[in-house]
């Protein structure tokens, strides 16, 4: 009886075994890029027709979304240049739409044409942004590691990808924020900035004491940080 009921248990457990079986899934997946944005030119542009520049992309945060370009123009480079200020670099500010959250795709997109269609070093190609961009700025960074030389993530964060920094072993970044700051906690730089050094790659963190969300105002006021930014160079 004892050995009827084992065979009766041990069937009824081999009935129920894993029925999983492999599978898996390889294709191409396209998106639709809609990125309007401002650009400007250094001084000398049109004079030398041989010459290339450092592209700097910026993305905004979350309120400057929509379809009106005159919004971006509140913070970071874009209101440095509307204020008459002259970098030796081409600049993209990108808009996103009111709907959306950066795509690093469409990052990538809107990169790969401004390359073909100006006259860009892209050895010497820069990727920042603030809030919503600084998430952004990571999420391409990610995606794409090897077409930017440098990567100015301000305010931003980079969620679970910490656990694969190892894919920005190589690209140097410099990551601001404010120890302050009630819409995204600082710790959300802190987190993949202790990875990156963890690894030993080239990344510095300035975490301005005392200061809220608005840390990209030192930031992008700060001649050294230009200086450093166009510094970089892909290798």
């Amino acid at each position: 009886m004892v050995k009827t009921i084992a065979f009766l248990i041990t069937t009824a457990s081999l009935a129920l075994a894993d029925t999983q079986t492999s599978a898996s899934y390889s294709g191409d997946f396209i998106i639709k890029v809609n990125y309007p944005y401002l650009l400007s030119k250094p001084k000398g542009y049109d004079v030398d027709q041989m010459k290339k520049w450092p592209l700097v992309i910026f993305l905004h945060g979350s309120g400057e979304r929509g379809t009106d370009l005159e919004l971006i123009k509140k913070h970071g480079p874009p209101k440095l240049i509307a204020a008459g200020q002259k970098f030796p670099a081409v600049i993209a500010s990108l808009q996103c739409d009111s709907k959306n959250l950066w795509n690093p795709h469409g990052v990538k997109a809107v990169t790969d044409h401004l390359i073909k269609t100006e006259r860009i070093d892209t050895n010497r190609v820069y990727l920042t942004g603030i809030s919503m961009g600084g998430f952004g700025t990571w999420e391409t960074a990610f995606e794409y590691p090897d077409t930017y030389a440098a990567i100015a993530p301000v305010c931003g964060g980079a969620g679970v990808r910490w656990v694969t920094a190892e894919r920005l072993k190589h690209l140097p970044a410099w990551i601001f924020h404010g120890d302050k700051d009630g819409a995204v906690p600082v710790e959300n730089s802190q987190k993949i900035y202790d990875a990156l050094k963890k690894i030993d790659a080239p990344v510095k963190l300035t975490i301005y004491p005392g200061v809220g969300h608005n840390s990209w105002t030192a930031t992008y006021d700060s001649p050294e940080f230009w200086k450093w930014l166009f510094e970089q160079k892909r290798s």
